[in-house]
């Protein structure tokens, strides 16, 4: 095919479509500086970008489990707070009943225990029944017998423990306004009413704490898994920016070089007009 021809101009074709390879590189290069990946989507690399969804699934999944997790959280911090209210309620109770239980006392001074007494106990119900976050209550004579929630992305439950604080605990107590001389000896006995309350509450702030521990340690370790998580995928497809910006220049000089070239190209069939030149 002779080179000297207005109708096909292969220097012209070359150039041309050598430029439209870098066009098409640095299209590619721009697409990873700005998304900051090396696989956005699909088309960049399909078996990457599926194992990247499926990662991106269970990162969310874990990290849904984290917020009930965390609602859970929130729920034993109060109930712990009000039985730690009502374990201090309950020493000064006892301390009062050992008074009561003082034959040598005075009628008046009764009557005033007794007042006092009806405050204190009036103040543990109050604490049990006002345990609430966000519409539960786990002290105030649950009818379910345990909670569940969620402790990971992967659908697993973990369950604790109600307790019926207003049975093992206040009723008691309850009666601890009108205690006579014998009934404030029976109730701060091993045995007795007090010490029954006072042993109640402390095994269960021992188990909700444990209870919490547990929702603590589970939440750092999710978010453990969600970080390995996202390192994983981050290898997988995110762009390495320093080197798509050395490649980027290059692409650009080599995208003005080629558009030179291609305008040289094209001025070529003009020298042909010189042939016919008198």
């Amino acid at each position: 095919m002779s080179m000297n021809s207005i109708n096909t101009n292969m220097s012209a074709m070359v150039a041309l479509q050598s430029l439209n390879r870098t066009s098409d590189e640095l299209a590619a290069v721009q697409k990873r500086v700005s998304t900051g990946l090396r696989v956005a989507d699909a088309k960049d690399d399909g078996a990457a970008f599926a194992v990247a969804e499926r990662i991106r699934g269970d990162m969310a999944a874990t990290t849904s489990a984290n917020q009930q997790l965390g609602g859970m959280k929130g729920l034993l911090a109060v109930t712990s707070a009000a039985l730690q209210n009502v374990s201090s309620s309950l020493v000064k109770l006892k301390e009062l009943t050992v008074k009561m239980a003082d034959s040598a006392i005075s009628a008046t001074q009764r009557d005033q225990y007794h007042a006092q007494a009806k405050e204190i106990t009036k103040n543990i119900k109050s604490y049990i029944v006002d345990a609430s976050y966000n519409g539960n209550n786990i002290l105030n004579e649950p009818i379910v017998p345990s909670m569940k929630v969620i402790s990971n992305g992967s659908g697993d439950y973990y369950s604790f423990n109600t307790y019926k604080a207003i049975t093992n605990i206040y009723d008691n107590i309850s009666l601890s306004g009108s205690y006579t001389r014998t009934d404030a000896s029976l109730a701060i006995s091993a045995t007795g009413g007090i010490s029954t309350a006072v042993n109640n509450t402390l095994m269960q702030l021992n188990n909700f704490g444990s209870y919490a521990n547990y929702i603590d340690g589970q939440i750092n370790y999710n978010k453990a898994i969600i970080d390995a998580q996202e390192s994983g995928m981050g290898a997988l497809i995110d762009a390495d920016l320093a080197k798509e910006s050395a490649r980027l220049q290059a692409l650009q000089i080599r995208q003005q070089l080629g558009t030179q070239a291609l305008g040289i190209a094209n001025q070529s069939p003009q020298v042909l007009l010189g042939l016919f030149k008198g």
